[in-house]
């Protein structure tokens, strides 16, 4: 393919919007452009490296034994109701009215039309197991679009939902897709990690998330130094053992703390350690209030909180609500005198200790001397923070390490929560009619193009791995005036395709350092620059991009030399 025609308008500098690196680039090189928040077109380059990840999706889950289909973005209200999420999803979901007056929705994931399809045509336990795909645009109104394709509200996805006939089955199914997405990251050229995973907002009991390894990631990661045990902190238990403390638990007694609200203000005038105290926070389970409590040096986790509750929707309370609960403004929140009915938990950190410090549910007060019986009722003792560098692999026990990722693809075992709601049985083979048992398997298409470039690149742009690349080799003609060179970089261009190589021939009558940033900022992994030396030597320069060797070659060496 020829520079000179192609759409492909590269930036020197990055728009003032893009915030990570990969938004920054893939504007930059001319691979995406805003339509609006949250809203790309895919311009030529970029597109061409979509496809690619899509391709290798196809050919790894056709080989798994799924089967591709295509449904509708626009989904009927009625299917929704029908498995409870309609009310229950949040304002992700953009709900609309047709013409008709008909609620509708714009689908940001397809249980519910998968399940209305196949409860109208699988009867029998001989129509499963059943594992149907797609690769298609999906739509969540994200309330803060960001960092262009890593956070969208529109993005190309492919979902895959398993049918089995028992659990056993589905764990084959499970592993296979498991095995699959191995392989799909593997031939994009990633470093990635599986990573046992929290079930959100889709359900289900088990689920992996596959993490590209990036120092710029959203998600933190539980990696053991040891084993291969992985988890997002947000699952990955803390097993720590927190012996009781011993000596007499004292009197408790109110601080004045004027103008000190954080830990560190806090600890640093009383003379305490972080360790010392205890943050109570308030938050809506349900609508119901719940003080939740955990040592000043820890984080709480509120995917485990929310689990432990049970609850469908977990918020942090808001100033009014803090207010009528504590007696206090935010900041100064504690489990002594809360209002009648509110839930107290703690985490086990917490439990271990004789006495606290904590706030007073009083303005600039909190109280040291705290006991948990004496003073306030018992909480309910958990695991409700983020795991830490400190704490041991849950698995083996030995170190564990942060690492930052980013998600490109997640698998769950669904079980029966939609089978059931949305009535997808069949007769097994009694002629018993059972809910078939499911698994969901996403991967995000653009997030996974946007997560290689962050992993990717350097000060002058990306650097593509070869099998997601837009092109394979860049031939850059150093005077596209000068008639011997574009023929002998055209013959190259031919006998390059001729191999199966993709090649962009830069044919464009710019200055050579034009061309070599513009290589450079769009991360094609080989240059071939044909210039001068090509008359006077018989040889051309091959770059790659990666590491940026440089060797020199006769025109007929290159074709071998890229082999």
């Amino acid at each position: 393919m020829r520079y000179s025609p192609l759409f492909l308008p590269t930036l020197k500098e990055s728009p003032a919007e893009a915030e990570v690196v990969s938004h920054k680039l893939m504007i930059r090189a001319g691979m995406i452009r805003k339509v609006a928040s949250g809203l790309y077109t895919y311009l030529p380059l970029g597109l061409r490296s979509i496809r690619k990840v899509e391709r290798i999706v196809r050919e790894e889950m056709n080989r798994a034994g799924a089967q591709e289909l295509l449904m509708p973005m626009v989904q009927p209200a009625e299917l929704w109701q029908e498995s409870g999420r309609w009310k229950l999803y949040g304002k992700e979901l953009l709900r609309f009215k047709d013409r008709h007056g008909r609620d509708c929705c714009l689908g940001p994931t397809h249980e519910e039309v998968i399940c209305d399809l196949v409860r109208r045509e699988v009867r029998s336990y001989r129509d499963l197991p059943l594992n149907l795909y797609q690769i298609q645009a999906k739509f969540r109104d994200e309330i803060r679009p960001r960092f262009g394709l890593m956070r969208g509200r529109e993005f190309i996805m492919k979902d895959a939902y398993s049918f089995d006939v028992d659990e056993e089955a589905l764990d084959r199914t499970y592993s296979s897709m498991y095995q699959a997405y191995c392989r799909i990251f593997e031939r994009c050229g990633l470093d990635f990690r599986p990573v046992e995973a929290d079930t959100g907002s889709i359900g289900g009991h088990a689920s992996h998330e596959f993490m590209v390894m990036a120092d710029t990631g959203e998600d933190a990661i539980a990696c053991c130094t040891a084993c291969d045990y992985a988890a997002n902190v947000e699952l990955a238990p803390v097993v720590t053992e927190y012996p009781h403390e011993k000596g007499e638990p004292g009197t408790m007694k109110e601080v004045a703390t004027p103008g000190r609200r954080t830990v560190e203000e806090v600890t640093g005038f009383m003379g305490i350690g972080p360790d010392r105290l205890v943050k109570t926070l308030i938050f809506l389970a349900d609508g119901r209030p719940v003080a939740a409590m955990v040592r000043g040096d820890h984080e709480l986790n509120e995917v485990k909180l929310k689990n432990l509750l049970g609850c469908e929707e977990l918020v942090m309370a808001d100033e009014e609500t803090v207010k009528r609960v504590t007696g206090a403004p935010v900041g100064f929140a504690g489990p002594v005198g809360l209002e009648d009915g509110v839930e107290l938990v703690a985490d086990r950190a917490v439990g271990a200790m004789t006495t606290i410090v904590c706030g007073a549910n009083k303005a600039e007060t909190h109280l040291s001397g705290v006991m948990f019986g004496r003073d306030c009722p018992v909480p309910r003792y958990a695991d409700i923070r983020v795991i830490t560098e400190e704490d041991p692999c849950p698995r083996c026990g030995a170190a564990i390490s942060i690492r930052r990722g980013i998600e490109v693809g997640h698998i769950f075992k669904l079980g029966t929560k939609y089978s059931e709601a949305l009535g997808v049985t069949f007769l097994d083979d009694n002629g018993r009619e059972r809910p078939a048992i499911m698994g969901c398997y996403g991967i995000g298409i653009g997030r996974t193009v946007a997560a290689a470039i962050e992993q990717n690149h350097d000060e002058k742009g990306i650097i593509f791995p070869r099998p997601i690349a837009p092109f394979d080799v860049i031939i850059t003609v150093v005077n596209a005036k000068d008639g011997e060179l574009v023929s002998a970089a055209e013959s190259l261009e031919k006998e390059l395709e001729g191999e199966g190589f993709e090649v962009l021939l830069d044919d464009r009558d710019e200055r050579a350092g034009v061309k070599f940033k513009d290589a450079e900022l769009i991360g094609i992994p080989v240059r071939v620059t044909v210039g001068k030396r090509l008359k006077s030597e018989g040889r051309v320069e091959v770059s790659f991009r990666r590491g940026g060797e440089v060797k020199e070659a006769t025109l007929g060496d290159v074709a071998s030399l890229l082999r």
